[in-house]
């Protein structure tokens, strides 16, 4: 029997900025390019076949981060490029091999999508997710759903079988359903660390301290036919506004993928990144501007969103397998496969190539 939830709309129209080549203004004299994070001087990583991110926000420190929490996050990021790692050993596609590694981080309640969403003001549970595959710019979206375990597993589903990009709201639940994800109830992403965010939240400014680690979790792969892939997944914004929807499912904001030029998942303030087609401009930086990877991540990151009043961070993964993981907040959770087999993870801001 279907439970009946109020409808809402969600305003699309920003899906269109993947088609938009220069959005997002030009860094000026005034643009501040922040030290966090992975210089233009350098990439990340290469031979690099998945990476994944946990998310973008206040940094977890050496001086107070006990070794149960290390490992859990470590843990956590390893678990999602292990998934990943089984996919691309037996020759799965990148799509697949992206789709394992959310759904792993969906699962965790340390990271905010699935399991470990936050709440909304009205102390609920809205979920958004993307996919994309760069081989033929097919693509693929859910927002604001309510009942979805694992949203990047709908969002996949909108990919292959509607002809449709994005789906949202109640639609988006009750598709997913039909289509044999079973859903599950409000109260299975219920945690007691994101209740009390969200009742932190609730306070005056002045008793809020210090804001913990947000945003969202994604991953980019390259498989053996040279294929990349991208997907996002995100609970959003503790005490958001329901019906309020970022650019994780916004492909050309928080997610893009396109084979020969880049595949990209972002998390930080999603507004600025909608405003901002950062995923998008990314890829154009790349294939029409003549930047490689790490230039053209770190201009928009460091220089451009940071213009528009924005922080946050991507992660960019090239044909060649070439990583770059530029961040303008204090930190970003994150982590990568490289084609030899070696996992490597990073939670310290201190740990990230060009951190100053």
């Amino acid at each position: 029997m279907r439970v009946r939830r109020r409808l809402w709309t969600v305003p699309v129209l920003a899906a269109l900025v993947a088609g938009v080549v220069a959005v997002l203004p030009p860094p000026g004299p005034g643009a501040a390019s922040a030290v966090a994070g992975s210089g233009a001087s350098g990439p990340a990583a290469r031979g690099v076949v998945l990476a994944v991110h946990g998310g973008a926000g206040s940094a977890l420190r050496r001086e107070d981060t006990g070794p149960e929490e290390e490992r859990a996050y470590r843990a956590g990021l390893a678990d999602a490029l292990r998934a990943g790692q089984k996919v691309l050993r037996r020759g799965g596609s990148s799509v697949d091999a992206v789709e394992a590694a959310v759904r792993s981080l969906e699962d965790d309640p340390l990271f905010n999508a699935g399991k470990g969403a936050v709440f909304t003001e009205d102390a609920g549970h809205e979920l958004d997710a993307s996919i994309m595959r760069g081989s033929d710019l097919a693509t693929g979206a859910v927002a604001g759903v309510r009942g979805v375990r694992n949203p990047v597993s709908a969002a996949r589903l909108v990919m292959e079988r509607t002809k449709h990009v994005l789906l949202a709201g109640e639609g988006a639940d009750d598709f997913a359903a039909r289509s044999g994800l079973v859903p599950v109830t409000q109260d299975y992403f219920w945690t007691q660390r994101r209740w009390d965010e969200l009742m932190k939240a609730k306070q005056p400014a002045g008793k809020r301290g210090r804001e913990g680690l947000t945003g969202t979790v994604g991953a980019v792969a390259l498989d053996r036919g040279r294929d990349l892939a991208a997907a996002t997944s995100t609970g959003g914004m503790t005490n958001k506004m329901a019906g309020r929807v970022g650019d994780s499912p916004v492909v050309g904001a928080g997610t893009y993928a396109q084979n020969g030029v880049v595949a990209v998942s972002a998390t930080g303030q999603g507004e600025t990144f909608i405003r901002g087609a950062a995923s998008a401009t990314i890829a154009h930086l790349v294939e029409f501007g003549g930047k490689d990877v790490t230039a053209a991540a770190h201009e928009v990151v460091m220089d451009r969103l940071t213009a528009l009043g924005g922080k946050g961070g991507v992660i960019a993964l090239d044909g060649r397998g070439t990583l770059a993981a530029p961040f303008s907040s204090e930190a970003m959770l994150h982590g990568y496969l490289t084609s030899d087999g070696r996992i490597v993870t990073r939670i310290f801001p201190d740990e990230s190539p060009g951190h100053d």
